[in-house]
């Protein structure tokens, strides 16, 4: 984290400290900071640049650590410039792997840039942001514009990155087209010519890349923000759904909720320090429990709205507090041949476990119940009844409407 203080700012209002602390606040490392200060002291409106491949439909918190900071700058006028990484996407972002990444279609990744630029305006302000796909200028770059880039960087220099080196030295085979990502990527920083650059710490490398290819085309260089790579509800492992620890931000509110409520009470000042504004401090002498409550309330509001939020809380306090069955169950029909199905098929077909595996695991916790009363092995034959509960963990509901015909 950097904690240099701010007084290595220089001629500087008091508006403009507090906004470099919120800057500041829970990021991994600015460089530099000292130019941070010189464009901030020469310009009102800075171009601050964001890159996402769309890889994936969807966000989770994790990814929305970044968007939190750009709202910073947003909110102070300085212009959002976010970029949808189609061109790039169909390469392959080689950081932090271990392996060669799979490439995705084209039509896969415009797919999912759309799904992905819905849920980024839960955060960021439509109307002022400007979004651009990066084959708007890479398909024109042809083969000599490659190739000029290409002359750009040595093959000793991409080795310096951990994950070449790691892969170099176990003979993990390396494309070349690997090499060239990382180039790629950074000549959206010269199009752009942008002031600053935000990413996740496992973007260091590229983002490095692009301030050197501004210096080589002779821009000044942008700033490097890089921000941590958020822990998920395990408390371990970064939040990806691949482990099963996300929280996404277009999650049902009433789960999202919940997810927050169970995560450790370290990682909840965590969050709070990288997804809200909230004084720290404050919050350090709060209940854990009421401190998590609130974190909840403040992202689905963000997400959703005030009125849903409150709804979550209430629901939320209803069921673990009163250990009352929730008023607004989702009601599902199923075939009357399924109704004597194994109880692992059925939770699986309403879609309440992710898998029959994970049905068996919730069954032997005895996490799951039917009308209250838990069910604890696996083997029991039960008839699904109209009108019957069946209830997954703490927070998973469904109520069986039984068709007839």
């Amino acid at each position: 984290m950097q904690n240099k203080n701010i007084v290595e700012f220089n001629n500087l209002s008091k508006e403009k400290i507090e906004f470099l602390n919120l800057i500041k606040r829970g990021t991994n490392e600015i460089i530099s900071i000292k130019e941070l200060d010189e464009k901030l002291s020469k310009k009102d409106k800075l171009i601050v640049k964001f890159g996402a491949d769309p890889t994936a439909p969807d966000i989770h918190l994790g990814h929305s650590v970044p968007f939190e900071k750009l709202k910073i700058f947003q909110e102070r006028g300085h212009e959002i410039v976010f970029i949808i990484g189609d061109f790039t996407a169909m390469i392959g972002d080689p950081s932090g792997r271990s392996i060669l990444r799979t490439a995705l279609s084209k039509d896969e990744v415009m797919k999912n840039a759309e799904t992905y630029t819905k849920q980024v305006f839960k955060i960021l302000d439509k109307n002022k942001t400007k979004i651009f796909y990066n084959s708007e200028w890479l398909h024109k770059l042809g083969t000599s514009g490659i190739l000029e880039l290409a002359s750009k960087y040595t093959v000793a220099r991409m080795l310096e990155r951990d994950d070449f080196q790691k892969r170099y030295k176990s003979n993990t085979p390396i494309s070349i087209i690997e090499f060239l990502y990382p180039l790629i990527q950074g000549y959206d920083s010269v199009v752009l010519k942008s002031d600053i650059e935000i990413g996740g710490n496992d973007q260091k490398f590229n983002l490095l890349v692009g301030r050197e290819l501004q210096k080589d085309y002779g821009l000044e260089p942008q700033v490097i923000l890089t921000v941590p790579l958020l822990e998920g509800l395990d408390g371990e492992k970064k939040m990806s759904k691949s482990y099963g620890n996300y929280i996404g931000i277009s999650e049902e509110p009433k789960e999202i909720f919940g997810k927050i409520m169970s995560i450790s009470d370290e990682l909840m000042i965590k969050y709070y320090e990288v997804l809200t504004t909230e004084n720290l401090e404050k919050i350090k002498k709060e209940h854990p429990k009421l401190a998590k409550e609130n974190l909840a309330q403040k992202l689905i509001t963000k997400y959703y709205s005030s009125e849903i939020a409150r709804n979550a809380r209430e629901e939320f306090n209803k069921i673990f507090k009163m250990k009352e069955i929730p008023e607004n169950i989702e009601i599902i029909e199923i075939d009357k041949t399924k109704s004597n199905n194994s109880l692992q098929e059925l939770l699986f077909d309403l879609k309440l476990v992710s898998s029959k595996n994970e049905a068996r695991r919730m069954i032997e916790q005895g996490a799951v119940k039917i009308n209250q009363e838990k069910i604890l092995d696996i083997k029991t034959n039960i008839e699904i009844k109209d009108n019957d509960i069946i209830q997954v963990g703490k927070r998973k509901f469904a109520k069986i409407k039984i068709k007839t015909k």
